[in-house]
């Protein structure tokens, strides 16, 4: 079982990159959402390799495998939304010039 990736873990890094410096950084929660569920389903794989101590076991982390590639594919799309909604260089993924409004850091 394995995941299908609509970006690749370099493209979510540059989307975060990209984002993180702009006043709206949902892209970016987006990302590490993904990343996280990448990391989430890595390890339910991981532990299903492993002899199962008994059946439960089993069911368990093939269910929390089946759940997290659902909650992927949901947010891959979402994220996929937000960029075409926002109007990014789907190629370069850069934020469009009209939402950069950088984030204004107190130095006080």
């Amino acid at each position: 079982m394995n995941l299908d990736n609509k970006f690749t873990a370099l493209q979510l890094a540059i989307i975060n990159n990209e984002a993180a410096l702009y006043t709206c950084a949902c892209p970016v929660h987006i990302s590490l959402q993904i990343t996280n569920l990448r990391k989430l389903f890595d390890y339910q794989k991981a532990c299903m390799e492993l002899p199962p101590e008994n059946d439960i076991q089993t069911l368990v982390h093939q269910r929390i495998a089946d759940v997290t590639k659902q909650a992927h594919q949901l947010m891959e799309q979402c994220l996929e939304d937000i960029l075409d909604l926002e109007g990014w260089d789907k190629k370069k993924l850069e934020m469009p010039a009209g939402i950069r409004t950088r984030i204004k850091i107190d130095a006080t």
